[in-house]
């Protein structure tokens, strides 16, 4: 039941009532009284444990029913529990939305610049795909091949990049498939046995990434998947999914090889 710090009195009704009776007379609570029941105690200390135990602090998350003594506290719950971003007040599903939240334009802006003709990316992994691709206006000639012989010349310890013996390249070589492929219910991909409605729909299969060699390796020793692409293990690495590098660092080495020529640590 509360009561009144100075006098004593009980107050049944509960809290407010209490407070009513402080205002009119100049009284104050118990010291050291509990945030959330009316228990009071001796000490700090004593108050502390008691409202630890109890669950009784006065900042209460907004999603589940635990309390906190301040609103640092608080944040940090929601942060690490809750895939909460601060600064937008918004919840996530989980800890890769929050994260594609955090890494998008909406707190990144565009920072990364293409090397050639300076075109804004919000990652890497965007940049270094407008490359891979050809789509730089600047340097069109660029593409899947000539960007692993930029990489490999700055990787000589091969942390990204694969030593493959013999390799001459991919880029100049154009898969046609032919009205042959068509199997009775689709065109077939002869590889990988995959259908498309199309003969172009192959012929796109055929020339992309999908069954190109695999030139790069997570530098992460107990994770080492393959990527057939730059963007690719850029975006494994910008992911942090196994942690080998975290994501700001990626933007850093990245804008260090592209456009300082420096070799390739992450580290």
């Amino acid at each position: 039941m509360f009561e009144c710090g100075d006098c004593r009195k009980a107050f049944p009704a509960g809290w407010a009532a209490r407070q009513n009776h402080c205002n009119s007379t100049g009284h104050s609570p118990p010291n050291f009284e509990c945030d959330r029941c009316d228990a009071h105690f001796r000490s700090e200390h004593a108050r502390g444990s008691h409202m630890n135990a109890k669950n009784h602090f006065s900042w209460e998350c907004r999603l589940c029913d635990d309390t906190w003594p301040n609103e640092e506290e608080l944040d940090d719950h929601n942060i690490d529990h809750h895939n909460w971003c601060e600064s937008c007040d918004r919840y996530f599903q989980n800890p890769n939305s929050t994260r594609a939240h955090l890494t998008s334009r909406i707190h990144r802006g565009q920072n990364i610049y293409c090397p050639f003709c300076s075109a804004q990316y919000t990652t890497a992994t965007g940049m270094v795909h407008h490359l891979e691709k050809g789509s730089c206006s600047r340097a069109p000639q660029l593409n899947h091949d000539q960007i692993y012989q930029f990489v490999r010349s700055r990787d000589p310890s091969g942390i990204i990049s694969k030593k493959l013996i013999g390799w001459v390249g991919e880029a100049d070589v154009t898969y046609e498939a032919t009205n042959r492929s068509w199997n009775g219910s689709g065109y077939e991909c002869y590889l990988c046995h995959k259908q498309f409605s199309s003969l172009s729909g192959l012929n796109q299969h055929l020339n992309s990434a999908a069954h190109q060699q695999e030139l790069y390796h997570c530098p992460n020793l107990s994770c080492r998947a393959n990527f057939k692409t730059l963007a690719a293990i850029i975006n494994h690495l910008e992911s942090e999914s196994c942690g080998a590098v975290r994501f700001d660092k990626v933007q850093q080495r990245v804008s260090d090889v592209f456009r300082g020529g420096r070799a390739i640590i992450f580290t």
